[in-house]
């Protein structure tokens, strides 16, 4: 059993690997990956050779190299603010939407995309039933709304 195992060290590195995998998607730490790159690597050197050593400086040095240099850029993409992606309320800005009844400086109710919303209009103008508007802002729960041709500021 030793001797095979001597000769098909392949195996040993594949099952770390397979092992290291498993613990990142546990932790999502990106260190346990990086790891596993280390233990692909030597499992290449293993095909290539038996000598346990190289392949284990192989995956030292590989595994150190992806933790140090890679790691750090990897955190870095994956901490940046997702730019251009606007989620809940901001999403609904720039949106069109139909008046249901109408929206003045104090009250008003829109439709956005099949939801009801109270409503002020931007500039404190009467927008009349049926208008269709774009959503400036959201201040709470009322949408600030104006004509779509209104170029009016959203403050």
């Amino acid at each position: 059993m030793l001797a095979w195992i001597a000769q098909n060290t392949w195996v040993a590195w594949l099952a770390l690997v397979l092992v290291l995998a498993l613990i990142e998607m546990i932790t999502l730490d990106l260190f346990f990956i990086m790891l596993s790159g280390g233990a692909l690597a030597a499992m290449a050197v293993s095909l290539a050779t038996d000598n346990l050593v190289v392949q284990i400086l192989t995956f030292c040095i590989v595994a150190l190299l992806l933790v140090v240099i890679v790691r750090p850029v990897a955190l870095s993409h994956l901490k940046q603010p997702a730019v251009g992606q606007r989620t809940n309320v901001d999403s609904l800005i720039g949106e069109a939407a139909v008046v249901l009844e109408p929206v003045g400086e104090h009250a008003g109710l829109v439709k956005i995309g099949g939801e009801t919303w109270t409503a002020r209009s931007v500039d404190g103008t009467a927008i009349p039933v049926g208008s269709p508007v774009r959503v400036r802002r959201i201040s709470g729960a009322t949408a600030i709304v104006a004509h779509p041709e209104n170029r009016s500021s959203s403050r």
